[in-house]
């Protein structure tokens, strides 16, 4: 009875475990989609505002000098800027804008604030609006005296990437939360060398001789319970955690025990891997055995460690 029960546990948690991962990779998925067709139109009109500054620099009378490289200042803002002082016409600009960044699909409100160099102060500026009827334009027919300056494009933020940012947050919200309340219904009461154990509520409690308190260690005696090493009348005092990982060793003398396995039972029950090497506890450790030259802590290299005990 008790292997049933523990055999439908596992699969019900095994296609749980499976319908998380799938969320999680369809999540994925589908905001990289969205990323990467926004990254081409971004990228699509940052070539539209340098011709923006082409056309304006023609305007002007200037063929020859440079617009310079298009920065991105802030999210969802770009500056352009020029290599000479040119002299506009507000009127020209504003056709200009209208004209190029109609082909851009993410562009349908922004606002245009052209920049003395010198001081950043604003020297024309306005507002275009997908409802025509809230354009900002003042000012036009005025042409402006020769100057340097920098013209500063901000777009409002598209329903694309707010949708985008909202459902991958929120998604990855989702899926935090199912994933800390399937962690907490099937995390498994381990035992010292890490084997999952289910209990049955009314099964009888197995005695495990390998839970013992005393365990000998060549000449030592290892008192786990209270974290102490005996050896001819002499304590040695035992950290919480060297008792642990000294204990992993003793219940397998003579075996190479990973590195992964250590770090993993050591601490990932504590719901954080520690900033300290795992190396230091065992330094630790082989000075406190040296007490017996017969007992020693060896590394295998690329496997991990193991506790070498002479007869």
């Amino acid at each position: 009875m008790m292997f049933v029960k523990i055999n439908l546990l596992f699969w019900k948690y095994k296609y749980l475990y499976g319908l998380v991962l799938l969320m999680f990779i369809s999540l994925i998925c589908v905001a990289f989609g969205m990323s990467g067709s926004e990254d081409f139109d971004i990228a699509r009109r940052e070539v539209l505002l340098r011709r923006i500054g082409h056309e304006i620099l023609l305007q002007s009378g200037d063929s020859t000098s440079q617009v310079l490289p298009v920065k991105k200042i802030a999210e969802n803002e770009y500056q352009v800027s020029f290599e000479n002082p040119f002299t506009f016409q507000p009127d020209l600009l504003v056709n200009t804008t209208q004209r190029l960044l109609a082909k851009d699909p993410l562009s349908s409100d922004y606002v245009v604030n052209v920049l003395n160099c010198n001081d950043a102060s604003v020297a024309y500026g306005y507002a275009i609006s997908k409802n025509k009827k809230d354009d900002i334009v003042a000012c036009v027919g005025r042409t402006q005296p020769i100057a340097c300056y920098m013209i500063n494009i901000k777009f409002k933020p598209t329903g694309l990437t707010s949708a985008k940012n909202g459902y991958f947050l929120g998604g990855l919200s989702f899926l935090a939360f199912v994933g800390f309340v399937f962690l907490r219904a099937v995390k498994p009461r381990r035992t010292l060398t890490g084997i999952p154990a289910l209990a049955d509520a009314d099964a009888p409690e197995i005695p495990d001789s390998r839970h013992s308190d005393m365990l000998t260690l060549g000449s030592m005696l290892f008192d786990t319970e209270n974290r102490k090493l005996l050896i001819d009348g002499k304590t040695i005092d035992l950290t919480r955690t060297e008792t642990r990982v000294l204990r992993m060793f003793a219940l397998s003398p003579n075996e190479t025990i990973e590195r992964s396995r250590l770090q993993k039972e050591i601490w990932e029950d504590e719901g954080v891997i520690v900033g300290r090497s795992l190396d230091m506890f065992i330094s630790k450790l082989r000075k406190k055995l040296e007490f017996d030259p017969n007992i020693k802590i060896v590394v295998i290299r690329g496997k991990g460690y193991k506790l070498e005990i002479s007869a």
